[in-house]
């Protein structure tokens, strides 16, 4: 548990992993959260039990904000900078070392390091509500951390049309399209009656299988462990800017 926040490991009899988080600003991610989101993607990787995982956040029409504001504006340092978005560097490289399938539930929409979480995962269900923006560069920062993440779902080209048009959502159609979403549905019932019906069809599988399929998911990322550090730092420095004091000062000024 952490304050304002918490991230949750429920294991059924199917051996279905549920992965839930939460935090009361828009499922925003401070440090505190996504350190405690890679360890629990760690744990249910080495949990016995498990055999997939699902991954999901309360509430409904906001998957993930991504990086909390009200943490990124009291970062003085690049250390600090850096100590913070390593934290979606660990997310997303416990997604890619879990040995276990991950499925994504993504019921509303993702934004910025949301949108690096949902592409983390090896199979994605959305809803129409599941608008995605990468707002990094509007921000002053840029999608350095996550940008692998998503490019390898979506592609260069789509990741570039993303990351250059921050200020502008796309719809759950168009991130299907891309790949970033298997399969769109109308309703957050629709939604989790679909990833139940997956997850336990594949729970039914062979787990050594899987876990070998996913290897084969992920061939060619291994340098990641040492390339999303490596962009933690370049973002780490960015937040110092005065564009970006600015910009969160501004945007929580307007918020109020």
């Amino acid at each position: 548990m952490t304050e304002a926040g918490h991230v949750t490991l429920a294991i059924d009899e199917a051996g279905i992993g549920t992965i839930t988080f939460f935090h009361p600003s828009h499922n925003s991610l401070p440090g505190a959260l996504l350190q405690q989101l890679a360890q629990t993607i760690t744990q249910a990787g080495q949990e016995e039990r498990v055999k997939v995982v699902v991954l999901k956040s309360e509430g409904e029409r906001t998957f993930c904000a991504g990086a909390s504001f009200d943490e990124l504006i009291f970062i003085e340092d690049k250390e600090q900078g850096f100590a913070f978005f390593s934290g979606f560097a660990k997310v997303i490289n416990a997604c890619r070392t879990s040995p276990k399938i991950i499925l994504g539930r993504v019921q509303g929409k993702a934004i910025g390091g949301g949108v690096g979480v949902a592409a983390a995962t090896d199979y994605c269900f959305a809803t129409q509500h599941a608008a995605v923006k990468l707002s990094e560069i509007a921000v002053g920062i840029g999608p350095f951390v996550v940008g692998p993440a998503v490019e390898r779902k979506i592609g260069v080209s789509a990741f570039s049309q993303l990351a250059l048009d921050a200020t502008e959502f796309r719809s759950a159609a168009w991130a299907k399209e891309k790949s970033l979403y298997a399969e769109v549905y109308e309703t957050v019932e629709e939604l989790d009656a679909a990833v139940l019906a997956f997850a336990q069809k594949l729970a039914s599988y062979n787990p050594e299988a899987l876990s070998a399929l996913k290897k084969v998911f992920w061939q060619g990322t291994e340098h990641w462990e040492q390339l999303l550090v490596e962009r933690a730092g370049i973002s780490g420095t960015l937040v110092l800017s005065e564009f970006t004091r600015s910009f969160i000062q501004g945007f929580k000024k307007s918020s109020r």
